[in-house]
């Protein structure tokens, strides 16, 4: 680990109380980053020098406010991490306008207004580089409908805002995770061994595997990519509809 990677630089990581947030935003402070871990939660302890701040990444204001504090305590923002997202447990069948609604607003527009948000300030601050959290999920059918259709669109829109920001000097990517151990998966037990037992490699990533593909993503060793899409996933996506026999392939 490269600890001067991110000297000087500020970054902003979404959904940081716990889980894959957390490990990504403490990535980053420990290669010399500073950084405001942002939330829904009233307050959190990160740690890792991590600042918290308040943040519903649904409201505007709150976008507004985060990061105009952040701009008045340090002076630039460099880097963004879209990484809030929910699941609701439903079928097409069954899903509710409310539930579509909720999921589609953190998982989406919650991206899009952190980027309308954050991508002027980081062009300000000389250039620099956003990273959204989508899904392997983005890439074939799931069960989860609104959870799925909102990862499919943000692998979508992380693309045209690539498009959109690469005259600022603002990279944009989007990072699909198949199975993570986290607090996410550990709440949906029997979907969680499903997907294990799919994946060739037999396990989920760490929290600390992802954050690691992020952290790169975001530095500027990754100065000549822009508007990929990076599936870190054990060979899930490649299994296909194999993935339970995967183990069988090769000598």
């Amino acid at each position: 680990m490269d600890e001067k990677r991110f000297a000087g630089k500020v970054a902003l990581v979404t959904g940081a109380a716990r889980g894959q947030g957390a490990a990504e935003a403490l990535r980053l402070a420990a290669e010399g980053a500073t950084v405001i871990g942002c939330d829904v939660h009233s307050d959190a302890e990160i740690g890792g020098g991590v600042s918290y701040a308040r943040l519903d990444v649904t409201s505007r204001a709150d976008w507004r406010r985060v990061v105009d504090q952040v701009l008045a305590d340090q002076g630039r923002l460099d880097v963004l991490i879209n990484n809030a997202g929910i699941g609701v447990m439903e079928n097409l069948a069954t899903v509710t306008e409310q539930d579509w609604s909720a999921v589609m607003s953190v998982n989406l527009d919650g991206a899009m207004i952190g980027m309308q948000t954050c991508a002027p300030a980081i062009r300000d601050s000389g250039g620099g580089a956003i990273v959204n959290t989508a899904s392997a999920a983005a890439f074939y059918g799931f069960a989860l409908p609104a959870y799925n259709a909102s990862k499919w669109a943000l692998r979508g829109l992380s693309k045209t805002a690539a498009l959109e920001f690469v005259r600022w000097g603002v990279r944009v990517n989007a990072v699909h995770p198949g199975l993570v151990v986290s607090p996410m998966s550990d709440g949906a037990s029997d979907m969680t061994e499903k997907i294990r037992m799919a994946t060739p490699m037999r396990r989920g990533a760490t929290m600390e595997e992802i954050a690691a593909l992020v952290a790169f993503l975001a530095s500027d060793e990754a100065s000549f990519i822009t508007g990929s899409d990076f599936v870190i996933d054990g060979g899930l996506l490649a299994a296909g509809a194999m993935g339970e026999v995967s183990y069988d392939f090769g000598p």
